[in-house]
């Protein structure tokens, strides 16, 4: 194993040095994070969250709305998969959960109005191609017969080649789908087998050749690495095949293995799991390998090439994230339909229901399905400016802060300024009167500088609930 990433624009990393920050910690899709939401808030705090920017009370009152649909739906389990998901070959069940989406966005509607115009709307799951083309034909219709979705709008679904054909793609693209992304994973087939996830790279190649010839505007594929059977050998091979696809974007996770949590990772033999040293090794070859085929890094395991959108934004500063992840889109309020889908409206965040029978009750009964959420305090929006600023664009400056919440930034986080010395050492973060500015090397681990302000985190010694940032 080479001792040091070797790959043009990243940074030295030692085994030692990756070692000591291989810790569990958010990804920080949201501050404070899903886990602090509360049972408190439900379905009479989040209409009345709607009304406020129904009214335009809310700073994003007349701000387009960002729109995520879940499809729980999946034919088979994939052993690694930690989703909230419903495992079935009845395809008419779809049918149901259709007329229940409907009714949600009906509610919506009854409180937005019809015609709210929508910037971003992602398909996500499950296996939202678990659908089919008569049911994905509906869903779309449904939704823009409700909202104003703008030809400019990011139109993303999330596709498992198992599940898709390149005639499949064409119906998306009549459809309006603009960005595609394919959970790929690994192509090593013991690994595959390992968790119950077999595709060919022919299958996932000819599918990306498909979707470029119908000028889809962004293709993204998903790896994980820390997976049951895999090697930094054996993940080499699949970076080298994916930078050899060219995909616009690659998002590469590393696996949390939370059995006590998320069922379906019981059936992965622990002995199988790779170790900490070869999962060291497997985040050294994706950086390399990724960086080395010309991909800019973007943070938090996502890669696009230079001209991509993302990069751009990074490059200029626009960066945002939200429970999508990062985005190119402005902060704005986010719809979150069907089970267990978060939304965010104002400074407040809300979840639906986790299971479909309960889903389904709340709507039957006029009823929004909202079963838990929060609402921001001014020190969660105080934190949450921060965090956000380190996560997209790597530097906080005290004085905007400090105009924006009427505080003193070094009064307020004098603790935090302590708990980011250690990382000043390691050179992964500059603090001067001014400002706290991410360094180079430092991008690479930026949510272990996002948890120095985390007030949650830092009181909470239980974090194995997270995924390890390495």
């Amino acid at each position: 194993m080479n001792p040091t990433l070797q790959a043009e624009g990243a940074p030295e990393l030692t085994d030692a040095f990756l070692r000591r920050l291989d810790v569990p910690g958010p990804r920080y899709t949201s501050y404070p994070t899903a886990d602090r939401f509360v049972e408190a808030f439900g379905a009479d705090a989040y209409r009345q969250a709607l009304r406020l920017r129904a009214t335009g009370a809310t700073v994003d009152g007349t701000s387009p709305l960002s729109l995520y649909v879940h499809i729980p739906f999946c034919e088979h389990v994939c052993y690694y998969c930690a989703c909230n998901k419903v495992i079935t070959k009845h395809h008419e069940r779809a049918k149901g959960y259709l007329d229940d989406l409907e009714r949600e966005i009906a509610l919506h509607v009854g409180e937005l109005g019809r015609g709210q115009p929508v910037s971003q709307l992602h398909l996500g799951g499950g296996t939202p191609t678990y659908l089919s083309d008569e049911e994905l034909t509906r869903l779309m219709d449904m939704i823009r017969h409700a909202f104003r979705v703008p030809a400019t709008a990011e139109v993303s679904i999330e596709v498992d080649p198992r599940t898709a054909s390149a005639e499949r793609l064409g119906h998306l693209a009549e459809l309006g789908f603009n960005r595609i992304s394919f959970g790929v994973q690994d192509f090593d087939h013991d690994v595959q087998v390992a968790v119950h996830r077999v595709q060919s790279y022919e299958s996932v190649r000819d599918l990306i050749a498909a979707a470029r010839a119908l000028r889809f505007q962004s293709i993204n594929t998903d790896l994980i690495y820390g997976l049951p059977r895999q090697t930094p050998e054996s993940f080499a091979r699949t970076v080298a095949q994916i930078a050899e696809l060219r995909p616009e974007r690659i998002a590469m996770y590393a696996y949390a293995h939370l059995p006590h949590r998320f069922k379906p990772q019981r059936r992965i033999s622990a002995p199988d799991l790779p170790s900490p040293e070869q999962r060291i090794g497997m985040l050294r070859t994706g950086l390399a390998g990724f960086m080395g085929a010309g991909y800019d890094y973007i943070g938090m395991d996502h890669f696009a090439l230079p001209d991509d959108a993302l990069a751009v934004a990074k490059r200029q500063g626009r960066l945002h994230r939200n429970f999508q992840g990062y985005t190119t889109q402005p902060e704005c309020d986010m719809i979150g339909l069907g089970v267990s889908s978060i939304g965010r409206v104002g400074a407040t965040y809300s979840q639906n229901a986790k299971t479909i029978a309960e889903y389904h009750d709340a709507l039957a009964q006029g009823e929004f399905p909202i079963v838990r959420g929060l609402a921001l305090t001014r020190d969660d929006l105080l934190r949450r400016a921060v965090i956000m600023g380190i996560m997209c664009q790597g530097r906080v400056d005290f004085e905007s802060i400090e105009i924006a919440h009427l505080v003193k930034f070094g009064d307020v986080f004098a603790p935090e300024f302590e708990r980011l010395q250690p990382l000043q050492e390691m050179g992964l973060v500059e603090v001067d009167d001014a400002s706290i500015q991410v360094t180079p090397k430092g991008w690479y681990f930026v949510r272990a500088v996002a948890m120095s302000f985390d007030r949650y985190l830092q009181a909470d010694q239980v974090r194995e609930k997270f995924s390890r940032i390495i």
